[in-house]
């Protein structure tokens, strides 16, 4: 199989990696958005959970990953639910973390485990100790192939980034001892700028919050006027939306309305109508550089900063003021 993504390029992949992209549970992802409601209020935030996974996979791949850390790559993102992480909104789950609670269960009432030993492979081995694949996950504020790919992605697509910025970026990423490096100060920065574009600029822009919470609100709604149950966010993104549009209900139905027409909103501390808490995420990469590896913030002033500001802005949230 033959597979051409917009970031990395083409690549040829073997059988077993191609079996899994053709399962019904992994072409269910490409209508599972990665940031829940966005692409309803921006059609430029409309990266999907599909793309991401193949992206990490490759960039896994393009880094010297193993075929077993390539297939835990292509389905770290398997469990997502519909809308991604609005669900953690709807259950009000602070860790956000309610697709890995469930990964297992996903997993095993699949046919993911039949096509691992076909090849075989244990997929208790590849898929249940995620923390063995250094390359595909680390704990912030490392890289990761999860983490850099959904940040290209998501910016690429919002043409908040450029191709030949990713190229530059992409030339500079390197291996070291298990661990994703930059082999630049200057790429470093330029990343570091990037990733909170990421998670300040586009994850709290203020239309993406308040679209994100109304849609939490109208699902919340007619969850508990027993429209939609919690086993239907493990359909996909137009599942939920056909039934949430088609409400009998005049209170989904009015939710539903303001996410069709977004207000004038604006940030304001003092006067405010929202105040929404994202989960703190910050990033500082490690460098190698002249046979030397350390962590970016040691020797960047600018991406100390950056991370400092960050940390203030995510702790505190956002506050948002609908202009009537």
């Amino acid at each position: 199989m033959k597979i051409n993504d917009y970031i990395y390029g083409e690549y040829e992949i073997e059988d077993i990696l191609e079996e899994i992209i053709l399962t019904d549970e992994f072409i269910r992802l490409k209508n599972i958005y990665q940031g829940g409601g966005s692409h309803l209020v921006n059609p430029k935030w409309n990266v999907t959970r599909y793309e991401h996974s193949i992206g990490t996979m490759i960039l896994i791949r393009m880094l010297g990953g193993t075929i077993e850390e390539q297939i835990a790559g292509l389905l770290h993102d398997i469990s997502h639910t519909a809308f991604s992480h609005v669900i953690d909104f709807v259950l009000e789950n602070e860790n956000e973390d309610y697709h890995e609670k469930i990964f297992k269960d996903v997993i095993e009432n699949s046919k993911i485990p039949k096509i691992l030993e076909k090849y075989g492979f244990n997929y208790e081995y590849i898929l249940f100790n995620e923390e063995k694949w250094k390359i595909l996950e680390r704990k912030a504020p490392k890289l990761c192939a999860d983490r850099v790919d959904y940040t290209l992605r998501d910016l690429y697509k919002a043409e908040l980034i450029s191709k030949h910025e990713i190229d530059k970026f992409l030339e500079k990423l390197d291996v070291k001892n298990g661990e994703i490096v930059i082999k630049s100060i200057e790429i470093g920065e330029w990343f570091v700028e990037t990733y909170y574009k990421e998670v300040i600029d586009y994850f709290m822009n203020p239309i993406n919050i308040f679209g994100n919470d109304m849609l939490s609100k109208a699902i919340k709604e007619s969850m508990k006027l027993g429209e939609i149950k919690e086993e239907d966010f493990l359909r996909d993104d137009l599942y939920l939306l056909e039934k949430l549009n088609n409400s009998k209900f005049e209170t989904v139905a009015n939710l539903m309305n303001i996410l069709k027409k977004i207000p004038k909103l604006e940030e304001n501390k003092n006067e405010f109508d929202l105040h929404i808490k994202n989960k703190v995420r910050i990033i500082d990469p490690t460098i190698y550089l002249e046979n030397s590896i350390f962590s970016l913030s040691e020797k960047s002033e600018i991406s100390k900063v950056k991370t400092e500001n960050a940390i203030k802005k995510l702790r505190e949230g956002i506050f948002i003021k609908i202009i009537k």
